[in-house]
């Protein structure tokens, strides 16, 4: 008999931003992600599916430093493209292949958020 997982779900990921209400703009404002609330100048908290996003000053000289690369799902690559970039995204590729799957393909484009972190929007194009 198995036992259950320890670790179920990742509840919340932190990113670093220099400027937090800067950053919660962008992710409000041009990425569109549902706003949560506000901790004081320097926390500031998103939902994104089931996941809390949480925006935040780094704590320690040892944190700061960009996040990990977040790969936003999106279901038309081509339309979140154009509208993003058309709200001033800056985006460092086109969306392209990445992968055929046996029945979808895998497509990415790549841009940075206003504090320099690498963000993603993902799709997968069926026939």
């Amino acid at each position: 008999m198995q036992s259950a997982a320890l670790l179920q779900r990742i509840g919340q990921i932190a990113i670093v931003a220099k400027d937090v209400p800067r950053a919660a703009a962008f992710y409000r404002d041009v990425l569109g992600i549902r706003h949560l609330f506000d901790a004081g100048p320097t926390l500031s908290f998103f939902q994104l599916g089931d996941v809390r996003l949480m925006l935040t000053t780094a704590e320690k000289p040892e944190h700061d430093h960009p996040a990990s690369i977040l790969y936003l799902v999106v279901a038309d690559i081509d339309a979140a493209y154009v509208t993003l970039r058309d709200k001033g995204v800056v985006f460092e590729d086109q969306p392209h292949l990445v992968a055929r799957m046996p029945d979808h393909e895998l497509w990415m484009t790549f841009f940075r958020d206003c504090e320099g972190n690498l963000l993603a929007l993902m799709s997968e194009k069926r026939p």
